[in-house]
């Protein structure tokens, strides 16, 4: 075997052993032996190198079987750190993870205005902090992913983002020029579905789709357990369906579009008009959800009726991609307890009996939270893509 050949065996076994080791431990270095069929001089030489990289430490705890106790090995996720950040059309949302996903920090701000600069500055403003909020480790911030609700290239680059009114945008390499780390740019429903696929909703499903429900609409569709991101990087952007053909303008040039009638800013702008807010200089999401608690029988008609809407979006995507699930998610998972019953009435009256029986309804595990997460993982897996070799 030549050494070219030898030295990819060796990372391919070590990148094995590093992968059971994150999911399984605390593991022995005979159970590792036992699952690859390695010898366990191969093993102990392995370890011993991942324990030099700090991924790996050893603590003797193992239940002993009448001899010495057997030395288990655990991964080390305080390693490196993640951070993940949503850019939202009002405010930025951002999190710091360790190398197991595990949530630590959380940082949260309003944006007044969409502007490029503006933008760019608080997502500079929220990586720094939860940079410094991070504790000491031996390889730092190994990256950051950046959600951002438009169509984006497969190099990054930020085509449109018509709520934020952006067109051509290099916000990667902006950032890759403040930070010592990578910056990864995914569309944010594709992070979304990323997040909820990987730790909440969707963790049994390998087809899902995740519908983002913010100020606009987008969609992450996993097929076969992986994102799709379609030819050039564009899928998903399914909040431009036209469903009412004769509909209001939106911003992206199409008529009608899906999340003009099904968005948090369709609910929004349509609650300002009721009794209930006419004394409201400006109606917030939590206004109408306070009001929703309260049992307002004019805010949960109008709350009805966006479910309607939503629920004719979903039909088209069930039709479609046939998915085991369909998981509504970003903000509008909080109107779960009074948009369920809206969205399955419509499912029910335009579904044929055999599809309403594949495939699940649910509303997202992470709430809010999924963007910020799914992004932290992109920027996870870019990371261990150094020492991990994919075998799938």
């Amino acid at each position: 075997m030549q050494t070219g050949d030898q030295n990819l065996v060796k990372k391919l076994n070590k990148s094995i052993v590093l992968e059971i080791v994150q999911k399984k431990s605390p593991v022995s270095r005979t159970d590792i032996s036992r699952e690859t069929g390695l010898t366990k001089a191969t093993v102990s030489s392995l370890i011993g190198e991942l324990i030099d990289e700090h991924f790996i430490y050893e603590i003797e705890n193992g239940e002993s079987k009448g001899g010495r106790k057997p030395v288990m090995l655990y991964f080390n996720q305080q390693a490196g750190f993640t951070v993940g950040v949503d850019i939202g059309v009002d405010r930025i949302l951002g999190v710091l993870s360790d190398l197991n996903g595990n949530l630590l920090e959380q940082y949260d701000t309003e944006l007044t205005d969409t502007a490029v600069q503006t933008v760019t500055d608080e997502v500079t403003r929220s990586i720094k902090s939860l940079c410094e909020s991070s504790p000491d480790s031996p390889y730092g911030i190994v990256g950051a992913g950046i959600g951002v609700p438009g169509t984006v290239g497969n190099r990054g680059e930020i085509r449109f983002a018509p709520n934020l009114g952006w067109e051509n945008v290099h916000l990667k390499e902006t950032l890759e020029e403040i930070f010592p780390f990578p910056i990864i740019i995914e569309n944010e429903a594709n992070a979304g579905a990323h997040g909820e696929k990987l730790y909440g909703a969707g963790s049994e499903a390998s087809n899902l789709v995740y519908v983002s429900v913010g100020t606009g609409i987008g969609t992450g569709i996993v097929i076969d357990g992986n994102l799709y991101r379609g030819e050039r990087g564009f899928s998903g952007e399914m909040g431009h369906m036209s469903i009412e053909l004769n509909g209001i303008k939106c911003t992206c040039g199409n008529i009608g579009c899906w999340e003009l009638y099904a968005s948090e800013h369709a609910l929004l702008e349509q609650a300002a008009h009721l009794k209930t807010f006419e004394t409201y200089e400006k109606v917030s999401f939590d206004d109408v959800i306070n009001e929703a608690s309260l049992g307002n029988g004019e805010v949960l008609t109008l709350i009805n009726t966006i479910g309607n809407y939503l629920g004719v979006g979903v039909v088209n995507i069930i039709n479609t991609f046939n998915p085991e699930q369909v998981i509504i998610g970003n903000r509008f998972a909080r109107l779960e307890k009074w948009m369920t019953v809206p969205v399955e009435r419509v499912l029910s009256q335009r579904l044929l009996p055999y599809q309403q029986k594949s495939f699940q309804l649910k509303f997202s595990s992470l709430r809010s939270l999924s963007c910020a997460i799914g992004s932290s993982a992109f920027a996870l897996a870019h990371f261990f893509s150094k020492y991990k070799i994919s075998i799938g």
